[in-house]
């Protein structure tokens, strides 16, 4: 049995060292034609079987150092797919090693893949192709240990057409013609840094780059590519703010790769490779933090990786606080506490749309038999930081508690870490503070739902302004909304009207002549930066205001991002009125949604997947 509930893979038993990947891409079929040689090492003696994880995968041939192996295909899980268990035609000794070669084929409906028509790129005259491996779909791309608790390098060529361009989340290492057909290119990578499989990642399409500083391109269509290249410029900056923080990077090269619209998240940490999705491109740089918050990753979450998904809070909240730290660093300490509050409404916000005693709030949760994708929340991001911001607070400041992040990751580097484990080095670490530390409430924080024991004190000076003009309107009478000027919110940056309708979000509807009122004064409708457009859509939904509920929808649709997409969808579900609306209009856009999001879009809306996959 395998000691992560989400694997079949017997991580106890054995290791992968190195993945050799040689990839075909098919876009006719929609499917990867594949071989992989996986370097495996044995953790025991007398060690003759293993097995990997796949998820609808097509396996052909597995040969075990060139020698036939044989191979079954065990029950098909809902979620975590079906085991290859393979048998070594000879036994290993602990600590020797075997290349176990897999040749096989992705199923057009890989859950790690999403294959897009030209017309629902940029450009829309080439097609496209994506990965998003995290948390258990790389399974569905390459049969392997699909466990974070396991760490290997990678090699891989992969194939494509000729007018089209791979990268991978990986150092390039050149490209040729195809010498099996000259109208692809092969393109070869290697990943010497050890890595969990989650973290592979690959793109194919009509992709253009420029150079954003020493150590880093930007890629993306050409439509995209300068917008990008301006959003992004502050990549170096951050860069060497975080190395200041905790010390070198050392994956090489840092690149952003800019996604078509239905990315499923905002960004993915991939090494060398950072995946964003186009809703970050406002325009003025104000959205970067996201930016941020992947660069961060390459220590917390890439180089230090939480064990099981059960201790996802351990990549999360350590990469939370490492962004808001480099906010610190390059804004001010007001501008991390501002960040903070808001965070800590996003979780009140995850917390609400769970339920208090759901398990799945615990920052700690049991994943037995739970979905990862359908665990994701900001719990761990934002229960983990209020966490870590608490210690902080207790152990004596920022800079006394950034000593412990840096030795955390110096300890565990390379690793894959626990809970446990990391409670064990804070312990350590503070040796002298010990009766600090045992006063905390660990069973509260870790293994209990709902909102965290202690609700942290945040500086309110940037968020004044917002608290004020929100209870202004939340207080005025009719005869007083003529008191509402433009100029109300002429002053307040970006971050500050996000954090205005997030408070208005968290209280009780407005009622439709406020809404209304609202958009006559600061004319909220023709904002464009996607985290103030989705906030005001679902406070104007929310209010019933009838002719937002299109614009939402259509919200929901034209991009993918789950974080807008899901509560966009059911906002409008919400709204007994245009409840059907909502699920004609998902049912219409289903085929072109990623995968994953359409899957959770299905169970918020109680679609039946089985009575709308034919449309």
């Amino acid at each position: 049995m395998s000691s992560d509930p989400c694997s079949f893979s017997c991580v106890t038993r054995c290791v992968t060292k190195h993945l050799n990947l040689t990839l075909r891409v098919d876009f006719d079929r929609r499917v990867i034609r594949a071989k992989v040689e996986l370097t495996v090492e044995a953790l025991e003696d007398r060690f003759s079987a293993l097995t990997l994880d796949t998820k609808d995968l097509q396996v052909d041939s597995v040969t075990a150092n060139g020698q036939a192996a044989s191979f079954t295909m065990g029950p098909k899980h809902s979620f975590k797919g079906t085991p290859l268990d393979i048998k070594l035609p000879f036994d290993l000794s602990r600590g020797q090693q075997v290349i176990v070669e897999v040749t096989y084929e992705t199923s057009p409906s890989a859950s790690a893949l999403q294959w897009l028509s030209p017309e629902q790129t940029a450009g829309r005259k080439q097609p496209y192709l994506f990965s998003q491996c995290q948390a258990h779909h790389c399974r569905s791309m390459i049969p392997c240990q699909d466990s974070p608790s396991v760490k290997h390098t990678y090699y891989a060529q992969v194939s494509v057409p000729k007018d089209l361009v791979a990268v991978m989340s990986a150092v390039r290492d050149g490209q040729e013609v195809d010498p099996q057909d000259n109208n692809r290119i092969l393109y070869r990578f290697k990943q010497p840094v050890p890595m969990p499989s989650y973290l592979i990642a690959i793109v194919v399409g009509a992709l253009e780059n420029r150079e954003i500083g020493p150590r880093s391109r930007v890629w993306s269509e050409k439509e995209f590519v300068d917008k990008a290249a301006f959003e992004f410029s502050e990549t170096e900056a951050m860069l060497k703010a975080a190395e200041d923080l905790v010390g070198p990077y050392v994956w090489g090269q840092y690149d952003i790769l800019v996604l078509p619209p239905s990315f499923p998240y905002g960004g993915m940490e991939n090494p060398c490779l950072t995946f964003a999705t186009p809703t970050l491109l406002a325009g003025d740089k104000s959205l970067s933090n996201v930016i941020a918050h992947e660069i961060s990753h390459s220590w917390t979450g890439n180089l230090v990786t939480n064990k099981t998904w059960e201790h996802f809070w351990l990549n999360e909240g350590h990469t939370v606080y490492l962004e808001r730290m480099i906010g610190r660093s390059l804004v001010s300490e007001q501008f991390r506490q501002f960040k903070a509050m808001g965070g800590w409404k996003d979780l009140q916000d995850s917390v609400n749309t769970f339920g208090a005693n759901n398990v799945l709030t615990n920052l700690v949760p049991s994943l037995q038999d739970v979905d990862p994708d359908e665990a994701f929340s900001s719990v761990p991001y934002e229960k983990g930081f209020a966490l870590l911001y608490h210690l902080e607070e207790l152990m004596g400041g920022p800079e006394v508690f950034m000593g412990f992040v840096r030795s955390y990751i110096q300890m565990f580097a390379y690793g894959s870490v626990t809970t446990d484990e990391w409670k064990n080095h804070l312990f350590s670490f503070f040796k002298d503070q010990v009766d600090v530390l045992n006063k905390v409430d660990w069973n509260a924080w870790m293994f209990t739902p709902g909102m965290p024991p202690v609700k942290p004190q945040y500086d309110t000076t940037l968020a004044d302004a917002c608290i004020a003009l929100s209870q202004r309107w939340v207080k005025a009478k009719d005869q007083d909304l003529s008191s509402f000027k433009e100029s109300d919110v002429k002053t307040l940056s970006s971050h500050q009207l996000i954090e205005f309708l997030s408070l208005l979000l968290q209280d009780d509807p407005l009622s439709l002549t406020r809404v209304k009122k609202m958009q006559e004064v600061y004319n909220l409708n023709a904002i464009m930066n996607s985290e103030i457009r989705f906030r005001w859509l679902r406070l104007c939904v929310r209010s019933r205001w009838e002719e937002a509920v299109p614009t939402a929808l259509k919200m929901a649709t034209d991009q993918g991002r789950m974080k807008y997409t899901r509560p966009l969808f059911r906002e409008v579900f919400n709204y007994e009125k245009y409840r059907d609306e909502a699920v004609r209009v998902f049912v219409t856009h289903r085929a072109a949604m990623h995968p994953v999001t359409a899957a959770l879009v299905a169970k918020d809306l109680q679609v039946d997947a089985s009575k709308t996959s034919s449309l």
